[in-house]
């Protein structure tokens, strides 16, 4: 573990970096962590543990934070919930994980006490002001043979469910409230599990880790613990133990260390979410502060192979929701899309396919377009296809047009077009047309500033 000189030292580069082109950490040299983001109104808040300072020692988290985000990009710090404002009613330094739900025009806005209990409070808007009405906790300790701490509410047909605990997870719905449980938790069985402290699958006394999360894909349910998943076809399990969605080749340079004693799939504490066909992942890091008393926020895209298991994620500074047009882009990596699907290629990767005409997908904030001439896209087209470049969104002013041939061999090739009307930061949108019968795939795109003789 780095000094506490050098530990500043870090912090203080990566404050003037920071400003330049990352976009991970979210909020950097903040202490935002345990992040878990809802989309409300089509905006993404961001409900979290807040360590209180890197000069952290030890856990020091005195209360919780709301931000939020028109594009995953540029944050506000919204509010503030403090714990004399809870059933807690004192200064307290242990304010640990917290979730948000929506129901019948309220929010509710649920936290641990310590590694014990969880609390609620409820308001009109998805920032507060806060009220808790239960003066209370919600789960008590003791409730399970587990901590009643580490929250996670999910969402399914309609009814809202709580899941919580440490090495072993309980599940139980909630009532219409929101404030009271429908009916008594009950433990999730995982097959084969793994954790940080369980890697080879012998430690029956510390299996998983504390902080589950719950989501759902295309009829799946996944349970998580940081990195860690399982899958079930059933809300209550059980749950087969699959993979992590970090390794070790995840890591982009100056992002693969510190890491936690344990490794660096230790701490991952974070959720999945979806906005606008795209998936994601939230976690916690310390690559940057080089302290796991004082954690960043880190993003990245989330992409299903065929069979529903998650593919490995990308850990770096560029983070999501913008791009650089010096480096290749991914297709699968938009920030919006309609009318389109991501598909795992047999090459290996991503790549997304058009269902229908007039399908659009959406890259903004692509930097460093400047004395950029040249479009390159690699394509696997069966029949001739048209891409309208436009500005921001679809019914935006178009920048240039692609004109696609077939392909000449069924694999993927590349086509180069003349670029038009770029500015040197610009929200680009793609316009399919002429698609029928899955005809087309976009595999990458890269901008150049000149034609190479190898292409």
């Amino acid at each position: 573990m780095f000094s506490k000189n050098i530990q500043i030292g870090v912090w203080l580069t990566y404050a003037i970096l920071s400003g330049l082109h990352a976009q991970n950490p979210i909020v950097p040299n903040q202490g935002l962590n345990d992040p878990h983001i809802h989309i409300f109104n089509d905006t993404a808040y961001v409900y979290a543990s807040h360590d209180k300072s890197i000069s952290n020692d030890k856990f020091i988290m005195e209360d919780w934070w709301i931000w939020s985000s028109p594009d995953l990009v540029n944050w506000t710090k919204r509010s503030v919930l403090k714990p004399k404002d809870t059933y807690i009613n004192k200064v307290f330094s242990q304010c640990w994980a917290t979730d948000a739900a929506y129901k019948n025009g309220k929010y509710y806005f649920y936290f641990s006490e310590g590694n014990e209990q969880t609390g609620v409070v409820v308001a009109d808007t998805p920032v507060g002001p806060w009220k808790d009405v239960l003066k209370k906790p919600l789960l008590t300790s003791g409730l399970t043979p587990t901590h009643e701490y580490d929250m996670a509410v999910f969402q399914d047909n309609g009814a809202h469910y709580i899941i919580f605990g440490v090495w072993n997870y309980y599940i139980a719905k909630l009532n219409e409230d929101m404030i009271s449980l429908a009916e008594e938790p009950r433990k999730i069985e995982i097959n084969n599990p793994r954790g940080p402290y369980n890697p080879d699958g012998k430690n029956k006394n510390m299996p998983t880790d504390d902080k589950p999360f719950m989501h759902k894909y295309n009829g799946k349910y996944y349970l998580s613990w940081g990195s860690f998943y399982a899958m079930s076809d059933n809300i209550y399990g059980p749950y087969n133990y699959k993979d992590t969605v970090i390794k070790e080749h995840s890591f982009a340079k100056g992002y693969q260390s510190p890491t936690w004693p344990n490794g660096f799939l230790q701490g991952r504490h974070g959720s999945f979410f979806e906005w606008h066909n795209q998936w994601y992942y939230i976690y916690c890091d310390i690559s940057q502060t080089g302290n796991r008393y004082f954690r960043d926020s880190f993003i990245s895209y989330v992409h299903y192979k065929e069979n529903g298991e998650m593919a490995t994620v990308r850990v770096d500074g560029v983070g999501v929701g913008n791009y650089n047009a010096d480096a290749s882009i991914e297709a699968e990596d938009y920030f919006k899309a309609d009318g389109l699907n991501k598909i795992e290629l047999s090459r290996g990767g991503f790549g997304i396919q058009p269902l229908e005409e007039s399908s659009y997908v959406i890259f903004p904030n692509v930097k460093n377009l400047k004395d950029k001439p040249i479009l390159e896209l690699e394509v696997l087209a069966k029949a001739s296809t048209t891409i309208e470049i436009r500005e921001e969104n679809p019914t935006g002013n178009i920048l240039f047009i692609c004109e696609i041939p077939k392909n000449t061999i069924h694999s993927f090739q590349k086509r180069v077009f003349s670029t038009k009307n770029l500015k040197d930061n610009q929200s680009i949108c793609f316009v399919f047309k002429g698609i029928k019968n899955n005809s087309f795939i976009l595999n990458r795109f890269t901008f150049k500033n000149q034609i190479h003789t190898n292409i």
